[in-house]
């Protein structure tokens, strides 16, 4: 097969029509099927630049184009090779079906997946409370939603490409989002000790349809009919890669460059107003001075229940995670910062609330519902406080402080850090598990699973101002090294209370914040490592492109651009603003390693959530200052091009965060 120039030979001066030879190991063997309506393959034939193939009813011409060289893929083997695909119906009636285009990596007894923000190896770790797709090699369980094979619709994914890897090598085939044929699926399957994965013109799903919930619906199928004669244009790319499972990252990298100019992000205001207004919807919307708290979700039609909507709004904080204290520090700062004596009153009622009331066991309570008082987390087991929130209340607290000037200004701020602090480190076991969850009463850890505990090694770094003996920071290094596997495997899990042990977009928040966090304090080269693979690694939920959403949907009618938005996991397929988190730490990454990627992917998704952002009541169906925390890419739980009518305090907290951060970025 022969390529057209790639870009870095034109700009080395080779004639802008030159042609370069690829390697034998360039691009992998493919072949393509032709599927009926009912998805019966009709036809099958191997692919070469030369000779068109005849599958079924159709003929079938593929040409290799150009490589998709960039800096970060050109150590790749074969980088990425477009392929398109002249598709000719020459039979004498319509055919309705599919074209699907394929390729195997072998050795692959064992393989490992990855459709980023989609699945992740065997997705569903074994024992996982919520039920959503799983590989296990040789099912067919459709209904219980495991299998060996899977298909999906393309807008599932942060980008549409399937990688699969053995023993020796891998694979990648990737496609847009949309065809000549109507929207694309990518997908995978295995059969004894071959790997394949594919993109399929349209979709297909299968065995079944996840719709968010553990009863799968039946597959849904998109159908083009090809009228006799009709030539229809295809395009894919393809690759083969090496064993080792990141080398993903270049090419999601090449991806997202290509796709960048053709999917443009317009926020709707500046950094400045936009905090503005993220600071007035907690105040406004999710601000109860009694007892003083940032209400978790307050819902859009104040009317509807006759009440002025207050039934509809969860009458509960947590003390991180969705509300709490990383959202009153986001508050405290903004109101320090534009001199508003009610931001900042408000910040510190919420730190004080929780740092007032902690639990027997040291720690914070998980959450306060006004029904009951404080209580436990979001997790079956009894009195069961989860560390990732716990962390996260316990990192922004110590940031609040500093803020405050230390700990002669807030002395029961500086307790309730020094005491979670302690007792945390007490539960440390000698590998550097800090625990998931943790007994509220006794202190007992009562699971050591996943690595939510990563949050925790963030809070430990930033604790250097009272961490005299070094304890601390010993801590954190220890925990480090403990869940550096989990960054190193590819399979980051355990951070969200209501996903279980699932692979999350915010595993990678929490591994990002913690290992620069240690690169930060110590300048070792490992931790500046790892967080780079952990960035990495969060990035593949991150959206590369714009979804197309139908014009009389919300999302389609206000132009809602997708590309910097986060798939939330898997289980959750929705996009979310959660990644805005470690605006500040995306930054200090590439100031670090000198590569400026991180911290453009970081100010995209600020762009991104500077969209339906509610000026005045009324816009957005909602008012001023309120903040949905789902934006529906997807068919999952709600119909594509949708939004959830819920203003969550977690997503104005967030944004304004990450706008203060960004502020004070600029003005150093």
């Amino acid at each position: 097969m022969t390529t057209s120039a790639p870009p870095d030979l034109a700009a080395a001066g080779a004639a802008p029509g030159a042609q370069v030879r690829a390697s034998a190991r360039a691009v992998p063997a493919l072949r393509v099927e032709v599927l009926d309506a009912d998805g019966v393959v009709v036809g099958s034939a191997g692919l070469a630049d030369t000779d068109p193939v005849v599958a079924g009813p159709l003929r079938i011409r593929a040409t290799t184009g150009r490589r998709m060289y960039t800096e970060a893929t050109a150590g790749l083997p074969g980088a990425l090779t477009e392929v398109r695909l002249d598709v000719v119906n020459t039979g004498a009636e319509p055919f309705t079906g599919h074209v699907r285009l394929v390729t195997d990596v072998s050795a692959a007894a064992e393989p490992w997946w990855l459709i980023p923000g989609l699945f992740y190896g065997e997705n569903r770790p074994e024992g996982c409370d919520r039920v959503f797709p799983r590989f296990v090699p040789g099912a067919d369980d459709g209904p219980g939603m495991v299998s060996d094979h899977w298909s999906f619709r393309s807008d599932r994914a942060a980008t549409p490409a399937a990688f699969a890897w053995g023993a020796h090598d891998g694979v990648v085939v990737a496609a847009g989002e949309l065809s000549e044929c109507g929207p694309t699926g990518v997908g995978f399957a295995h059969r004894g000790s071959v790997a394949s994965v594919h993109v399929v013109f349209p979709f297909r799903e299968d065995p079944v349809t996840y719709y968010g919930s553990a009863d799968p619906l039946p597959a849904e199928v998109a159908r083009y009919a090809w009228q006799p004669g009709e030539l229809v244009t295809l395009q894919a790319s393809v690759g083969r890669l090496p064993a080792d499972r990141h080398a993903y990252a270049p090419v999601l990298r090449a991806l997202h460059e290509q796709s960048r100019p053709l999917h443009p992000v317009k926020p709707w205001l500046p950094v400045d107003e936009a905090a503005d207004v993220a600071a007035e919807g907690l105040l406004r919307w999710h601000y109860d001075p009694d007892p003083g708290v940032l209400l978790e979700t307050v819902g859009f039609d104040r009317e509807v229940t006759g009440g002025d909507g207050r039934p509809v709004d969860r009458q509960a904080m947590h003390v991180g995670w969705v509300s709490g204290i990383p959202w009153a520090y986001a508050l405290l700062a903004h109101g320090r910062r534009v001199g508003s004596g009610a931001s900042v009153e408000a910040a510190r009622r919420v730190i004080d609330f929780v740092c007032g009331n902690l639990s027997p066991s040291g720690t914070f309570w998980g959450r306060w519902e006004r029904s009951r008082g404080w209580t436990q987390s979001w997790t079956p087991l009894g009195h069961g406080l989860h560390a990732r929130t716990l962390g996260e209340a316990t990192l922004f607290l110590l940031r609040a402080l500093e803020l405050e000037g230390g700990a002669s200004a807030q002395e029961e701020w500086l307790t309730a850090a020094r005491s979670n602090l302690d007792v945390v480190r007490g539960r440390q076991r000698a590998d550097g598990n800090l625990g998931s969850v943790h007994h509220g009463v006794d202190g007992t850890v009562l699971s050591w699973a996943g690595a939510s505990g990563l949050t925790w090694i963030a809070a430990f770094c930033e604790a250097s101002a009272l961490d005299a003996d070094g304890g601390y920071l010993a801590a954190a290094v220890r925990a480090g090294e403990y869940y550096a596997r989990f960054v190193e495997h590819e399979f980051i899990h355990g951070a969200p209370e209501d996903v279980d042990l699932a692979p999350t977009s915010e595993d990678g928040y929490a591994a990002v914040m913690a290992y620069v966090a240690l690169h930060r304090r110590t300048g070792a080269p490992r931790w500046l490592e790892l967080a780079r693979r952990a960035a990495d690694w969060m990035l593949t939920f991150r959206y590369t492109y714009n979804v197309r959403f139908s014009a009389r949907t919300i999302l389609g009618a206000y132009g809602f651009a997708s590309r910097g938005a986060d798939q939330a996991s898997p289980s959750n397929q929705h996009l979310h603003a959660y990644g805005l988190v470690c605006t500040q730490e995306l930054a200090e990454l590439s100031a670090a390693t000198g590569d400026p990627h991180y911290g453009r992917r970081a100010e995209e998704t600020l762009a991104c959530f500077r969209q339906l952002i509610a000026r005045e009541d009324g816009e957005v169906n909602s008012y001023r200052g309120m903040i949905t925390e789902r934006y529906y890419q997807t068919s999952c739980f709600q119909p594509k091009g949708m939004l959830l009518t819920l203003s969550h305090a977690w997503s104005a907290g967030v944004l304004l965060l990450a706008c203060e951060q960004a502020l004070a970025a600029a003005s150093i």
